[in-house]
Formats: structure tokens, sequence, C-alpha cells
């Protein structure tokens, strides 16, 4: 059978976010938690990785490394000459595999922003932890302040990368709130603060700190007897598709909580050592007592979660 040529001309697929960050063969971080968050939503991704690991390094083998330079840069430049961008609304920016990737990705964007004043760009800086301490390339933490912060709209770090990203303690709330704000600028809108300020957890809790430049929000939730690797990336897919979907900004950081604790919950159920990814929950009404919400205007801000 001969295809005949179509008559007319046929469309290019359009996409809601361009996710950039890691993807491995086995697990749940990066990209391979982005995508089913975003398009458990309803959003079209384009997946773009900076590095692509047979696992993450935790594990006695890791096969793997950044893409060729020439490659990642290849693929941005290919997504808008197929003209699959007109539609764009965010783009999702994760790990990445060497500072070189981040001026790459920086100049990229900033053509599109130049085209679309609406477009979205949230930053999840991702560096280390208190665990680990850096598992990136040391040059990381300038690239992240050179090349990407500038043209966030929100960013989500955890406490020990906000620490080191600003230079500044995070002991407690006002301290996590203070730090977030010296990176409030130009267009950067908020900061959520996932781990924050863990020397003052209650038992059983953990807290993530929603910072804007005139209100923080301390949303608390469970602290779930499982540790795997990716939960950041799920906090950060989870807010970012949420917002983009018409939640406020402190519905869609608590509604990201609710989903890491399911995710969590049942990860730690079913004994597994990779996180595992239930369906978002759609309603608003959904494991209420997963988070709770203590809001504070910038002025009266309290240390007291009662």
């Amino acid at each position: 059978m001969i295809e005949k040529t179509p008559s007319t001309p046929q469309r290019p697929l359009q996409f809601d976010v361009v996710s950039v960050q890691s993807q491995v063969v086995y697990g749940r971080v990066g990209n391979n938690v982005a995508i089913p968050t975003l398009d458990a939503l309803g959003l079209s991704v384009a997946a773009v990785p900076t590095v692509v690991f047979s696992n993450t390094p935790h594990y006695p083998t890791m096969h793997g490394g950044a893409l060729p330079i020439e490659w990642f840069s290849g693929y941005l430049q290919d997504l808008s000459a197929r003209g699959s961008l007109h539609a764009l609304r965010a783009i999702q920016v994760g790990y990445l595999g060497n500072p070189t990737q981040a001026a790459v990705l920086a100049r990229w964007a900033r053509l599109l922003l130049s085209e679309r004043s609406d477009l979205r760009i949230v930053v999840d800086p991702v560096l280390g932890d208190h665990d680990h301490g850096i598992y990136v390339d040391a040059g990381m933490v300038e690239a992240y302040r050179q090349h990407l912060l500038p043209l966030a709209h929100g960013l989500t770090p955890n406490g020990f990368e906000l620490a080191h990203l600003t230079g500044q303690p995070v002991n407690d709330v006002e301290s996590v709130v203070a730090a977030a704000r010296t990176l409030l600028t130009g267009p950067t809108q908020w900061i959520a603060v996932t781990s924050a300020a863990p020397d003052t957890w209650a038992i059983g809790e953990m807290q993530v700190v929603l910072v804007t430049r005139t209100q923080a929000q301390v949303t608390t939730h469970p602290r779930i007897d499982a540790t795997p690797k990716g939960t950041g990336d799920l906090f950060s897919a989870a807010l970012t598709g949420l917002w983009l979907n018409g939640a406020s900004l402190q519905e869609a950081a608590a509604r990201a909580c609710q989903q890491v604790v399911q995710a969590l919950r049942h990860t730690a159920e079913a004994q597994c050592a990779e996180l595992l990814l239930p369906a978002l929950a759609s309603g608003h009404d959904n494991d209420r007592g997963d988070a709770r919400e203590l809001a504070f205007e910038s002025a009266g801000l309290s240390p007291n979660q009662t």
C-alpha cells in the first residue's frame, strides 16, 4: 500500500512543559518522576535529559553520565525548530550535569522569554542534602546563581541547598524566610523550601516553608519512615503542575506535600527501594490530614506552630 502525502500541512506536537533534568534506567528520580506527575495533571511534557544513569549513585554500581553538550544544546534547539513550543507554559529545571549545561539552558530560556513574557520557569537547584552533603559538580552552586536563578519565577530548594545558595544560616523558620528573601529578586516571586529547619521539627513531622516577598506559609506534614530518592523532584513537579492548572501557590505547595506523603506511604507499605507514585488526587479534599498549613504575614512571623 502506498501512503499518500497529506494534502494539508500537519501541525506540530505542542507541549505545556519542558522538563530539563536527570533520567535513570532504574528508579524514580528526575524526569522519571516529573513526566508521570505532570502527565497525571493533564499537562503535555517534553523531557530533556541532562544526564542518563543506570540508577542513582548510592547503589554499588552506576553507569552513564552527563549528555554531551552538543547533544544537550541540540535537544533544546530542535524543540524550538520543530515549532512545538508555541503553547509552552513552563520550563521545569532539576538536576543538571555540569555548569556548561546551566549556561546553555539559560541562553535558550532567555530567547523563549523574549518571545513569551507569560512563560514560567521553576528551578529546583539540585546540589545535595543534609545527609550526603553536596553530590554535584562543585561549580553548580555558582552556575545556578549566575545563570538560572535570575530567570526563575519560582525555586524549590531544600534547606541544605538554600543555605549553600545564600551563604546564610537556616536553623529555624525565621532564618529560612530571611535567607529565602535574599533570592527574591528580579522575576523570582516565590521559594518553596523543603525539609526546612530540621532542628525545629516535632517528632514524626517535617515542614515546607513557602516564602514570598510579603508572606510565609509553613506546611507541616508527617515524616514517613521511608527514604527513597526523588521526593524533591516529585514535590517540584506537583507544585509546578498544580500552579499551572490554576491553584494558588499556597494551595499548590500544600497539595504537593500531600502527594509526597502519599507516595512515601505507598512506598513504605510496599517495602520498595524506589519511590512509588500512586495516582495523583484531582480533588481538594483528599488526605486532609497529610498536611496542615500555617500562614503568617511577613511582619508577624512566629516560630510557634500551634
